[in-house]
């Protein structure tokens, strides 16, 4: 009999083997379960508007629909900034498989420029892949009509018809309105995104950065259908967008062409302001440039010869240039001296030098054989400088300093244009804290003709003249006159009174009519400019010194290289019984403020005044004709 063997199981070994396994299964069941939920969770709730959208690209895309931007018009209604259609190539680069090759087809039958592929490259970059991104601008008729036979080639790639900014007066205003430019990367760290979806401009300088909230109105959307290839098929619904408020200038186009006609082409600026409620006229910044050619990218090579140009035509003179003012503040002396206690009527011999008690050096006057007795009316008639030495001297620094000022001197005038500067108005206390030295004497004299540190814009000039004007009362000047909201609201600007310099209707009686003389007496230094007038005119002359003449010397234009001659500088208004019209006139190294500057501003108030342009005489004789041009000299 044979014993089989039989193999005891052990229950407990298998049981805990189960359970081992069971727990296993659960635990992977878990991890599983806690993935499958985290990815539902992401699917749902963070990358639920994107994949909402995804979900309905066969079906429905919403698209952002730009709104028109505002046009800018001059005070007479003439368009100064419009919008013109054109064809662009758009790309949404989500519905795009291999970007590259896309390009590449597209440029076998639309010229793309590196620059448009690296603009382009690098906007998709920033913004989102489900938004159309401009690939081209400008496309001609028969490019659009290249790309429509081809169309099924280019998958995520449509041309689309747009509203493109223009400027049909070219570089005439270009340092008024500035431009729009692409939105670039560095805009879309500052601007709200969703404020400028569907747009791809933004303004960059002048009107159009200053008010670019205003300009560009609200984005719409709309509902279309789309194809497998994310092509549209049908609009289903639409929320308009909300076009940007039009914009009015004070500026007066045609008198703007003109003041820059009659600078010629030479550097500078000219001012023209309404004296009774601040609005500016015209604000002429000389050399120009065409602002078309920014609006979608003006090439490097380009914009590289207008940054390297000598003449900087991307200065803007009118508001960022700072110059001496010259003699062109005689007029403020004359007045703060009166309004401190000067007599009016006392004499002051001029030998052609003055020279400081306990000092051997001479400061001269533009006259060398001098002008001999001298009162205020006939200093400011002829621009005696040795006059205003004595009575610099005698009011010293911080007198005028605090006077000058009333007039806006030293400060920003607050016209609406960003990046104003301040200009100089130098103190004691500024050169002590700016410079760490004291204040010389003769630093006192030179500032009483203009020189020195004194420093103001052309727009500066042009306040403080139309402040003098309106007998001391300073008004903000303004570039805007009104607004138009959604075709029906208007909204006024006003210039603000920001101040009243306070001195007796005597004192400026005096100083006005000393400064008619200027322009109507046989002696004044602008005489020439002033024949014929049909109106009465009121002015002073200037010119600042770009180097200084050694002690001794004598000014010798011919022996000077073109940017080393002096700054021609003028400032008048008129009429003078109820003005009109305060004009101030920088031209860059023209040398004589009588002789160059003065004739533009009577050609801009004859145009302005009379409608025609001016019979001024240009060319002036060297007896009498020409403003200061004293030594500068710091002690």
């Amino acid at each position: 009999m044979v014993k089989e063997n039989i193999e005891l199981k052990d229950y407990l070994r298998e049981t805990n083997l189960i359970h081992s396994r069971l727990i296993a299964l659960v635990i992977l069941l878990g991890f599983l379960g806690v993935i499958l939920v985290a990815r539902v969770w992401y699917l749902q709730i963070m990358s639920h508007q994107r994949f909402e959208v995804l979900s309905k690209d066969n079906r429905v895309r919403l698209v952002p629909v730009a709104p028109v931007r505002g046009q800018i018009f001059d005070r007479n209604g003439k368009v100064l900034a419009e919008n013109i259609p054109v064809f662009t190539l758009e790309v949404v680069p989500e519905n795009v498989k291999d970007m590259t090759a896309l390009l590449d087809e597209v440029a076998k039958v639309i010229e793309l420029t590196p620059n448009d592929i690296r603009k382009f490259r690098s906007i998709v970059r920033a913004r989102p892949s489900f938004e159309a991104q401009v690939l081209k601008v400008n496309l001609s008729e028969e490019e659009v009509a290249r790309f429509l036979v081809n169309k099924h080639r280019f998958l995520g790639a449509e041309v689309q018809p747009r509203l493109q900014r223009n400027y049909p007066y070219g570089g005439e205003l270009v340092h008024v309105l500035g431009y729009v430019g692409r939105i670039n990367r560095r805009d879309l760290e500052t601007i709200d995104q969703q404020a400028y979806k569907g747009t791809d401009y933004i303004g960059k300088l002048g009107i159009e950065a200053r008010y670019e909230e205003q300009l560009l109105g609200k984005v719409g959307f709309e509902q279309v259908e789309t194809n497998a290839h994310g092509q549209r098929v049908r609009r289903l619904n639409l929320n308009p967008p909300v076009s940007g408020n039009d914009i009015h200038l004070n500026i007066d186009a045609d008198l703007q062409v003109k003041a820059r006609e009659y600078l010629g082409d030479r550097r500078g600026s000219v001012i023209a302001i309404e004296p009774e409620t601040g609005g500016v006229l015209a604000f002429v910044s000389s050399p120009i440039y065409d602002p078309n050619e920014f609006v979608n990218g003006i090439g490097h090579r380009s914009y590289n010869a207008l940054r390297d140009d000598v003449d900087r035509p991307l200065l803007n003179r009118a508001l960022n240039g700072r110059y001496a003012p010259g003699s062109t503040i005689k007029g403020l002396i004359s007045l703060a001296g009166l309004e401190n206690g000067w007599n009016r009527n006392a004499s002051i011999t001029c030998p052609g030098f003055y020279k400081l008690k306990g000092s051997s050096h001479r400061y001269r006057c533009w006259k060398r054989s001098g002008h001999g007795p001298m009162s205020m009316a006939e200093s400011i008639m002829q621009s005696c400088d040795i006059y205003y030495y004595q009575l610099a001297n005698w009011m010293g620094i911080d007198k005028m300093q605090t006077f000058l000022g009333k007039f806006g001197l030293g400060k920003r005038t607050g016209i609406d244009l960003n990046g104003e500067p301040s200009g100089l108005l130098p103190s004691k206390e500024w050169k002590r804290r700016v410079r760490g030295t004291p204040w010389y004497p003769g630093e006192t004299l030179i500032t009483g003709i203009g020189q020195g540190f004194t420093l103001a814009t052309p727009l500066q000039l042009g306040a403080m003249t139309a402040t003098l004007a309106n007998r001391g009362v300073r008004i903000e000047p303004k570039l805007v006159n009104r607004m138009v909201q959604s075709g029906e609201t208007e909204v006024i600007f006003q210039g603000e009174t920001l101040s009243e310099v306070g001195a007796s209707k005597d004192n400026f009686d005096a100083i006005i009519s000393a400064m008619q003389a200027v322009v109507e007496h046989p002696r004044g230094t602008a005489r020439r400019s002033g024949l014929n007038a049909e109106y009465t005119i009121a002015g002073k002359t200037g010119t600042a010194q770009v180097v200084s003449i050694p002690q001794g010397a004598k000014y010798d234009e011919s022996k000077l290289s073109e940017f080393q001659k002096d700054h021609a500088l003028f400032v008048s208004f008129a009429p003078v019984e109820k003005p009109k019209i305060a004009v101030a006139v920088i031209v860059e190294n023209g040398g004589s403020g009588s002789g160059v500057a003065a004739p533009v501003a009577r050609k801009v108030m004859d145009f302005y005044l009379l409608g025609k342009d001016a019979n001024a005489v240009e060319n002036v004789d060297n007896n009498g004709a020409f403003d200061s041009r004293p030594t500068l000299d710091a002690h």
